[in-house]
């Protein structure tokens, strides 16, 4: 039976990036003692709230378990204050699939060597692939001067070339990993700080 005197949690939300997601909340204010929490998750199609191993913690968030993370299935968790034997009424999230709601960082540019017309640049994903997954790398470069004209390539490998560049000229390019999910959908990663390299001289 929820408690009056204990206020529920307020600012619950999922937060989650590269698939690594967590339940935080705002600590609830008392005017004495301390305040514990305990959250629950269920599956979309399992209809029985299950511990997320944070039951009476002092922390205000909470990792999702294993068996919840699972990037298709649709999550929902609730968290709730207790003081003693009293509890606050629990405070439900909105649904979360990760595959659609997570943040995707941008990718590590991990090399680039320049030569006269092209930079061969390798970067590493924000997460690591599960089998099957579908990665496509947005670059988009340009050279360094004042009103400069963005280009935009579409790789799939990790390992790529930016051609028909002039020589011993400064180019600036950035990368965003894009991750192809459902029926042809994708979800967009963040961009990668832009880094300027100069071509060599032939």
């Amino acid at each position: 039976e929820p408690s009056p005197h204990v206020p529920a949690p307020k600012d619950v939300e999922i937060y989650s990036y590269n698939f690594h997601s967590l339940l935080r909340w705002s600590p609830v204010p008392v005017e004495n003692g301390s305040v514990l929490y305990t959250a629950q998750y269920k599956t979309g199609f399992y209809d029985e709230w299950s511990e997320m191993g944070c039951s009476q913690t002092p922390q205000t968030q909470c990792s999702f378990p294993p068996e919840a993370r699972k990037r298709l299935w649709t999550v929902l968790l609730r968290v709730r204050a207790e003081r003693g034997p009293a509890a606050s009424a629990w405070v439900h999230t909105a649904p979360f699939v990760a595959e659609r709601n997570t943040t995707l960082g941008p990718p590590r540019v991990t090399s680039v060597s320049a030569s006269p017309d092209s930079l061969l640049v390798a970067v590493t994903p924000p997460f690591t692939p599960d089998p099957g997954d579908i990665l496509h790398y947005r670059v988009s470069f340009w050279e360094n001067t004042t009103s400069p004209t963005r280009k935009v390539l579409k790789e799939s490998k990790t390992l790529f070339q930016i051609g028909n560049l002039k020589e011993s000229t400064l180019y600036c390019f950035s990368v965003q990993v894009q991750l192809e999910i459902y029926s042809g959908h994708l979800l967009q990663g963040q961009q990668s700080a832009p880094e300027c390299h100069r071509t060599a001289l032939s």
